[in-house]
Protein backbone atom coordinates (compact mmCIF):
# COMPACT_ATOMS: atom_id res chain seq x y z
CA UNK A 1 0.00 0.00 0.00
CA UNK A 2 3.09 3.06 0.72
CA UNK A 3 4.60 1.32 -2.70
CA UNK A 4 1.16 1.96 -4.42
CA UNK A 5 0.44 5.63 -2.50
CA UNK A 6 4.30 7.12 -3.34
CA UNK A 7 3.68 5.71 -6.83
CA UNK A 8 -0.03 7.63 -7.29
CA UNK A 9 1.79 10.72 -5.67
CA UNK A 10 4.67 10.51 -8.51
CA UNK A 11 2.71 10.03 -11.23
CA UNK A 12 0.00 12.78 -10.07
CA UNK A 13 2.67 15.51 -9.51
CA UNK A 14 4.06 14.80 -13.10
CA UNK A 15 0.81 14.48 -15.25
CA UNK A 16 -0.25 18.03 -13.66
CA UNK A 17 3.33 19.42 -14.61
CA UNK A 18 3.85 20.53 -11.16
CA UNK A 19 6.60 22.48 -10.65
CA UNK A 20 8.32 20.32 -8.27
CA UNK A 21 7.65 17.28 -9.44
CA UNK A 22 10.84 15.97 -9.43
CA UNK A 23 11.22 17.11 -5.84
CA UNK A 24 7.69 15.09 -5.13
CA UNK A 25 9.68 12.09 -7.07
CA UNK A 26 12.74 12.23 -5.28
CA UNK A 27 10.82 12.54 -1.78
CA UNK A 28 8.57 9.53 -3.20
CA UNK A 29 11.70 7.57 -3.64
CA UNK A 30 13.41 8.77 -0.50
CA UNK A 31 10.35 7.57 1.82
CA UNK A 32 10.12 4.37 0.08
CA UNK A 33 13.85 3.73 0.49
CA UNK A 34 13.51 4.91 4.19
CA UNK A 35 10.37 2.57 4.93
CA UNK A 36 11.79 -0.61 3.22
CA UNK A 37 15.25 -0.31 4.68
CA UNK A 38 14.29 -0.48 8.42
CA UNK A 39 12.36 -4.15 8.90
CA UNK A 40 16.02 -5.29 7.23
CA UNK A 41 18.31 -3.61 10.37
CA UNK A 42 18.60 -5.80 12.93
CA UNK A 43 17.90 -3.05 15.66
CA UNK A 44 15.01 -1.61 14.35
CA UNK A 45 13.50 -4.97 14.62
CA UNK A 46 15.39 -5.98 18.02
CA UNK A 47 15.65 -2.73 19.96
CA UNK A 48 12.34 -0.52 20.70
CA UNK A 49 14.66 2.89 20.78
CA UNK A 50 16.20 2.43 17.30
CA UNK A 51 12.48 1.45 16.18
CA UNK A 52 11.47 4.42 17.63
CA UNK A 53 14.11 6.73 15.42
CA UNK A 54 13.28 4.63 11.92
CA UNK A 55 9.79 5.87 12.86
CA UNK A 56 10.83 9.35 13.01
CA UNK A 57 12.60 9.50 9.81
CA UNK A 58 9.27 7.44 7.94
CA UNK A 59 7.51 10.57 9.85
CA UNK A 60 9.66 13.35 9.00
CA UNK A 61 10.47 12.13 5.27
CA UNK A 62 6.59 12.13 4.83
CA UNK A 63 6.18 15.92 6.38
CA UNK A 64 8.55 16.75 3.48
CA UNK A 65 6.05 15.37 1.22
CA UNK A 66 2.94 16.47 2.37
CA UNK A 67 4.35 19.89 2.19
CA UNK A 68 5.32 19.41 -1.22
CA UNK A 69 1.81 17.48 -2.23
CA UNK A 70 -1.66 17.63 -1.42
CA UNK A 71 -1.65 13.97 -2.26
CA UNK A 72 0.68 12.99 0.43
CA UNK A 73 -2.09 12.79 3.33
CA UNK A 74 -3.08 9.48 2.19
CA UNK A 75 0.24 8.12 3.22
CA UNK A 76 -1.17 8.60 7.41
CA UNK A 77 -3.25 5.32 7.08
CA UNK A 78 -0.29 3.22 6.59
CA UNK A 79 1.66 5.59 8.69
CA UNK A 80 -0.86 4.84 11.79
CA UNK A 81 -0.54 1.61 11.68
CA UNK A 82 3.16 1.28 11.72
CA UNK A 83 2.66 3.96 15.27
CA UNK A 84 0.61 1.63 16.71
CA UNK A 85 2.51 -1.13 16.05
CA UNK A 86 6.02 0.10 17.38
CA UNK A 87 4.95 2.91 19.88
CA UNK A 88 3.43 1.74 23.30
CA UNK A 89 -0.15 2.48 23.60
CA UNK A 90 -0.07 5.79 24.97
CA UNK A 91 2.42 7.09 22.36
CA UNK A 92 0.69 5.35 20.05
CA UNK A 93 -2.49 7.10 20.47
CA UNK A 94 -0.76 10.64 20.68
CA UNK A 95 0.83 9.89 17.36
CA UNK A 96 -1.74 8.63 15.68
CA UNK A 97 -3.93 12.17 16.80
CA UNK A 98 -0.80 14.09 16.11
CA UNK A 99 -0.47 12.78 12.70
CA UNK A 100 -4.18 13.00 11.87
CA UNK A 101 -4.22 16.95 12.77
CA UNK A 102 -0.63 17.38 10.55
CA UNK A 103 -2.57 15.45 7.40
CA UNK A 104 -5.72 17.77 7.85
CA UNK A 105 -3.22 20.74 8.31
CA UNK A 106 -1.48 20.05 5.31
CA UNK A 107 -4.35 19.33 2.96
CA UNK A 108 -5.82 22.48 4.58
CA UNK A 109 -2.48 24.68 3.81
CA UNK A 110 -2.63 23.03 -0.25
CA UNK A 111 -6.21 23.85 -0.37
CA UNK A 112 -6.33 26.88 1.26
CA UNK A 113 -9.40 25.91 2.77
CA UNK A 114 -10.97 22.74 5.44
CA UNK A 115 -14.19 21.38 4.03
CA UNK A 116 -15.90 18.98 6.41
CA UNK A 117 -14.79 16.06 3.88
CA UNK A 118 -10.85 17.18 4.48
CA UNK A 119 -11.50 17.08 8.05
CA UNK A 120 -13.62 13.68 8.34
CA UNK A 121 -11.38 11.25 6.00
CA UNK A 122 -8.38 11.48 8.26
CA UNK A 123 -10.24 11.58 11.54
CA UNK A 124 -12.18 8.61 10.17
CA UNK A 125 -9.35 6.90 8.93
CA UNK A 126 -7.30 7.50 12.26
CA UNK A 127 -10.64 6.09 14.20
CA UNK A 128 -10.46 2.78 11.52
CA UNK A 129 -6.54 2.42 12.17
CA UNK A 130 -7.00 2.48 15.60
CA UNK A 131 -9.81 0.07 16.06
CA UNK A 132 -8.26 -2.44 13.88
CA UNK A 133 -4.74 -2.52 15.76
CA UNK A 134 -6.38 -2.63 18.90
CA UNK A 135 -8.33 -5.48 17.72
CA UNK A 136 -5.90 -7.19 16.34
CA UNK A 137 -3.58 -6.91 19.77
CA UNK A 138 -6.39 -7.86 21.92
CA UNK A 139 -6.59 -11.07 19.44
CA UNK A 140 -2.85 -11.76 19.26
CA UNK A 141 -3.07 -11.30 23.53
CA UNK A 142 -5.88 -14.03 23.46
CA UNK A 143 -4.03 -16.06 21.05
CA UNK A 144 -0.87 -16.31 23.52
CA UNK A 145 -2.32 -16.53 26.79
CA UNK A 146 -4.11 -19.62 24.85
CA UNK A 147 -0.73 -20.43 23.39
CA UNK A 148 0.63 -20.72 26.56
CA UNK A 149 -2.61 -22.79 28.41
CA UNK A 150 -1.71 -25.59 25.77
CA UNK A 151 1.87 -25.32 26.78
CA UNK A 152 1.16 -25.92 30.84
CA UNK A 153 -1.79 -28.14 29.28
CA UNK A 154 0.78 -30.30 27.51
CA UNK A 155 3.02 -29.95 29.92
CA UNK A 156 0.90 -30.53 33.08
CA UNK A 157 -0.46 -34.13 30.76
CA UNK A 158 3.09 -35.22 30.07
CA UNK A 159 3.82 -35.12 34.27
CA UNK A 160 0.23 -36.99 34.83
CA UNK A 161 1.50 -39.28 32.26
CA UNK A 162 4.37 -39.72 34.12
CA UNK A 163 3.50 -39.86 37.43
CA UNK A 164 0.27 -42.33 36.32
CA UNK A 165 3.64 -44.39 34.68
CA UNK A 166 5.60 -44.29 37.98
CA UNK A 167 2.14 -45.38 40.25
CA UNK A 168 1.59 -48.34 37.73
CA UNK A 169 5.10 -49.51 38.20
CA UNK A 170 5.17 -49.25 41.92
CA UNK A 171 1.54 -50.73 42.34
CA UNK A 172 3.04 -53.57 39.90
CA UNK A 173 5.98 -53.86 42.12
CA UNK A 174 3.73 -54.14 45.21
CA UNK A 175 1.70 -56.96 43.61
CA UNK A 176 4.55 -59.02 42.78
CA UNK A 177 6.23 -58.14 46.84
CA UNK A 178 3.06 -59.50 47.77
CA UNK A 179 3.05 -62.74 45.64
CA UNK A 180 6.39 -63.39 46.18
CA UNK A 181 6.20 -63.30 49.68
CA UNK A 182 2.68 -65.18 50.05
CA UNK A 183 3.72 -67.74 47.34
CA UNK A 184 7.17 -68.42 46.70
CA UNK A 185 8.68 -67.00 49.92
CA UNK A 186 6.42 -69.20 52.49
CA UNK A 187 6.57 -72.02 49.99
CA UNK A 188 10.31 -72.38 50.13
CA UNK A 189 9.79 -71.95 54.07
CA UNK A 190 7.62 -75.27 54.29
CA UNK A 191 10.03 -77.02 51.76
CA UNK A 192 12.89 -76.14 54.19
CA UNK A 193 10.51 -77.66 57.36
CA UNK A 194 10.12 -80.53 55.12
CA UNK A 195 13.52 -81.31 54.24
CA UNK A 196 14.67 -81.06 57.83
CA UNK A 197 12.09 -82.93 59.03
CA UNK A 198 13.43 -85.88 56.76
CA UNK A 199 17.20 -85.62 57.76
CA UNK A 200 15.87 -86.06 60.96
CA UNK A 201 13.60 -88.73 60.05
CA UNK A 202 16.73 -90.44 57.75
CA UNK A 203 19.23 -90.27 61.33
CA UNK A 204 16.70 -92.09 63.18
CA UNK A 205 16.44 -94.49 60.74
CA UNK A 206 12.38 -94.12 59.81
CA UNK A 207 13.26 -94.37 56.26
CA UNK A 208 9.43 -94.33 55.09
CA UNK A 209 8.75 -91.07 57.15
CA UNK A 210 11.78 -89.37 55.35
CA UNK A 211 10.14 -90.22 51.82
CA UNK A 212 6.88 -89.02 53.00
CA UNK A 213 8.52 -85.70 53.95
CA UNK A 214 10.29 -85.78 50.84
CA UNK A 215 6.99 -86.14 48.27
CA UNK A 216 5.45 -83.20 50.40
CA UNK A 217 8.39 -80.97 50.06
CA UNK A 218 8.53 -82.06 46.13
CA UNK A 219 4.48 -81.60 46.10
CA UNK A 220 5.07 -77.52 47.49
CA UNK A 221 7.58 -77.18 45.20
CA UNK A 222 5.50 -78.33 42.06
CA UNK A 223 2.63 -76.05 43.66
CA UNK A 224 5.01 -73.05 44.17
CA UNK A 225 6.44 -73.06 40.15
CA UNK A 226 2.59 -73.31 39.14
CA UNK A 227 1.87 -70.39 41.63
CA UNK A 228 4.89 -68.42 40.44
CA UNK A 229 3.66 -69.15 36.67
CA UNK A 230 0.11 -67.71 37.25
CA UNK A 231 1.06 -64.53 39.45
CA UNK A 232 3.56 -63.12 36.94
CA UNK A 233 1.20 -63.14 34.35
CA UNK A 234 -1.49 -61.70 37.60
CA UNK A 235 -3.93 -65.03 37.38
CA UNK A 236 -5.36 -66.05 39.79
CA UNK A 237 -4.19 -69.28 42.16
CA UNK A 238 -4.63 -72.39 41.02
CA UNK A 239 -6.48 -73.33 43.89
CA UNK A 240 -9.04 -70.94 43.37
CA UNK A 241 -9.38 -71.96 39.26
CA UNK A 242 -9.62 -75.39 40.58
CA UNK A 243 -12.17 -74.82 43.57
CA UNK A 244 -14.06 -72.16 45.25
CA UNK A 245 -12.90 -70.56 48.35
CA UNK A 246 -14.03 -72.58 51.24
CA UNK A 247 -12.90 -75.66 49.51
CA UNK A 248 -9.55 -73.70 48.76
CA UNK A 249 -9.64 -72.59 52.24
CA UNK A 250 -9.86 -76.20 53.63
CA UNK A 251 -7.38 -77.81 51.54
CA UNK A 252 -4.68 -75.04 52.74
CA UNK A 253 -5.73 -76.01 56.39
CA UNK A 254 -5.56 -79.99 55.91
CA UNK A 255 -2.00 -79.42 53.94
CA UNK A 256 -0.44 -77.12 56.75
CA UNK A 257 -2.06 -79.49 59.44
CA UNK A 258 -0.14 -82.34 57.74
CA UNK A 259 2.86 -80.78 56.68
CA UNK A 260 3.51 -79.01 59.86
CA UNK A 261 1.86 -81.12 62.63
CA UNK A 262 -0.50 -78.35 63.60
CA UNK A 263 -3.74 -78.98 64.16
CA UNK A 264 -5.84 -76.66 61.88
CA UNK A 265 -9.37 -76.71 61.97
CA UNK A 266 -11.31 -74.45 59.08
CA UNK A 267 -15.23 -73.35 59.56
CA UNK A 268 -17.25 -71.77 57.24
CA UNK A 269 -20.00 -69.11 58.39
CA UNK A 270 -23.34 -67.98 56.83
CA UNK A 271 -24.43 -69.07 53.22
CA UNK A 272 -21.18 -68.81 51.30
CA UNK A 273 -21.50 -67.09 47.98
CA UNK A 274 -20.00 -65.98 44.88
CA UNK A 275 -17.03 -63.35 45.79
CA UNK A 276 -15.11 -60.67 43.16
CA UNK A 277 -11.93 -62.70 42.30
CA UNK A 278 -9.99 -59.70 43.83
CA UNK A 279 -11.41 -60.42 47.37
CA UNK A 280 -11.17 -64.38 47.03
CA UNK A 281 -7.31 -64.01 46.07
CA UNK A 282 -6.67 -61.19 48.89
CA UNK A 283 -8.69 -63.72 51.81
CA UNK A 284 -6.54 -66.71 50.16
CA UNK A 285 -3.15 -64.65 50.33
CA UNK A 286 -4.47 -63.35 53.58
CA UNK A 287 -4.82 -67.05 55.12
CA UNK A 288 -1.85 -68.14 53.35
CA UNK A 289 0.94 -65.86 54.88
CA UNK A 290 -1.30 -66.09 58.36
CA UNK A 291 -0.40 -69.77 58.82
CA UNK A 292 2.71 -69.43 57.36
CA UNK A 293 3.76 -66.95 60.03
CA UNK A 294 1.73 -69.32 62.50
CA UNK A 295 4.15 -72.19 61.91
CA UNK A 296 7.44 -70.48 61.53
CA UNK A 297 6.56 -68.05 64.54
CA UNK A 298 4.06 -68.58 66.83
CA UNK A 299 5.05 -71.93 68.67
CA UNK A 300 1.50 -72.92 68.59
CA UNK A 301 -0.34 -76.46 68.62
CA UNK A 302 -3.79 -75.30 67.47
CA UNK A 303 -5.11 -72.83 64.95
CA UNK A 304 -9.03 -72.20 64.30
CA UNK A 305 -9.76 -70.51 60.52
CA UNK A 306 -13.11 -69.02 60.24
CA UNK A 307 -14.69 -67.89 56.94
CA UNK A 308 -17.31 -65.57 57.66
CA UNK A 309 -20.36 -64.95 55.08
CA UNK A 310 -21.92 -61.88 55.92
CA UNK A 311 -24.67 -59.21 53.92
CA UNK A 312 -22.65 -56.66 53.17
CA UNK A 313 -19.25 -57.63 54.14
CA UNK A 314 -17.07 -61.21 54.45
CA UNK A 315 -14.81 -61.96 56.77
CA UNK A 316 -11.30 -64.37 57.51
CA UNK A 317 -10.50 -65.03 60.92
CA UNK A 318 -7.56 -67.34 61.93
CA UNK A 319 -6.66 -67.66 65.60
CA UNK A 320 -3.89 -69.64 67.40
CA UNK A 321 -3.00 -70.68 71.21
CA UNK A 322 0.49 -69.44 70.51
CA UNK A 323 3.17 -67.46 72.30
CA UNK A 324 1.68 -64.31 70.76
CA UNK A 325 4.03 -61.33 70.61
CA UNK A 326 4.13 -57.74 71.41
CA UNK A 327 2.55 -55.56 68.47
CA UNK A 328 4.13 -52.62 69.21
CA UNK A 329 7.73 -53.67 69.21
CA UNK A 330 7.03 -55.03 65.77
CA UNK A 331 9.58 -54.09 63.40
CA UNK A 332 8.43 -52.39 60.08
CA UNK A 333 9.70 -54.25 56.58
CA UNK A 334 13.02 -54.77 55.79
CA UNK A 335 13.93 -53.10 59.93
CA UNK A 336 15.28 -56.27 60.86
CA UNK A 337 18.46 -58.24 59.73
CA UNK A 338 16.67 -61.30 58.43
CA UNK A 339 14.39 -59.15 56.07
CA UNK A 340 11.25 -60.46 57.55
CA UNK A 341 8.13 -58.69 58.55
CA UNK A 342 6.33 -58.03 55.29
CA UNK A 343 3.81 -60.39 56.13
CA UNK A 344 1.31 -58.20 57.84
CA UNK A 345 2.49 -55.14 55.16
CA UNK A 346 1.26 -57.72 52.74
CA UNK A 347 -1.75 -58.49 54.08
CA UNK A 348 -2.60 -54.90 54.99
CA UNK A 349 -1.74 -54.25 52.09
CA UNK A 350 -4.04 -56.29 50.33
CA UNK A 351 -6.86 -55.09 52.88
CA UNK A 352 -6.73 -51.81 51.89
CA UNK A 353 -6.63 -52.01 48.40
CA UNK A 354 -10.63 -53.20 48.29
CA UNK A 355 -11.21 -51.20 50.92
CA UNK A 356 -11.33 -53.62 54.10
CA UNK A 357 -9.57 -53.38 57.38
CA UNK A 358 -7.39 -56.25 58.93
CA UNK A 359 -7.19 -55.97 62.78
CA UNK A 360 -4.32 -57.77 64.87
CA UNK A 361 -4.75 -58.93 68.57
CA UNK A 362 -1.81 -60.66 70.77
CA UNK A 363 0.57 -60.52 73.57
CA UNK A 364 2.75 -62.36 74.80
CA UNK A 365 1.88 -65.67 75.72
CA UNK A 366 -2.08 -65.19 74.87
CA UNK A 367 -1.87 -66.61 71.11
CA UNK A 368 -2.79 -64.14 68.41
CA UNK A 369 -5.79 -63.51 66.58
CA UNK A 370 -6.01 -61.84 63.05
CA UNK A 371 -9.30 -60.86 61.22
CA UNK A 372 -9.44 -59.34 57.45
CA UNK A 373 -13.15 -57.68 56.65
CA UNK A 374 -13.91 -56.77 53.15
CA UNK A 375 -16.85 -54.49 51.88
CA UNK A 376 -18.84 -56.56 49.35
CA UNK A 377 -20.00 -54.68 45.78
CA UNK A 378 -23.50 -53.51 45.76
CA UNK A 379 -25.94 -56.48 44.16
CA UNK A 380 -28.03 -55.50 41.53
CA UNK A 381 -31.27 -54.83 42.25
CA UNK A 382 -30.92 -54.22 45.89
CA UNK A 383 -31.33 -50.32 47.91
CA UNK A 384 -28.44 -48.54 48.55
Amino acid sequence: MVVGLLALAAVRAAADGATNAPAVLATACTLAAVYGIGPLLRPVRTRAAAAAWWLSAVTATWLVLLALTPDGIWLAFPLFFLQLHLLPRRWALTAVAATTALAIAGFGWHTLALTPGTVIGPVLGAAVAVAVALGYQALYRESEQRRRLIEELTATRGELAAAEHAAGVLAERERLAREIHDTLAQGLSSIQLLLRAAERAQLAGWTEGALDHVRHARRTAVDNLAEARRFVRALSPPDLEAASLPAALERLCTTTSRTSGLTVHCQISGTPADLPTPHEVALLRVAQSALANTVQHAHATHVEMTLSYMDTEVALDVVDNGHGFDADALLMPGENESGSGFGLAAMRARARALHGVLTLETAPGQGTALAVTLPLPAREGTDA
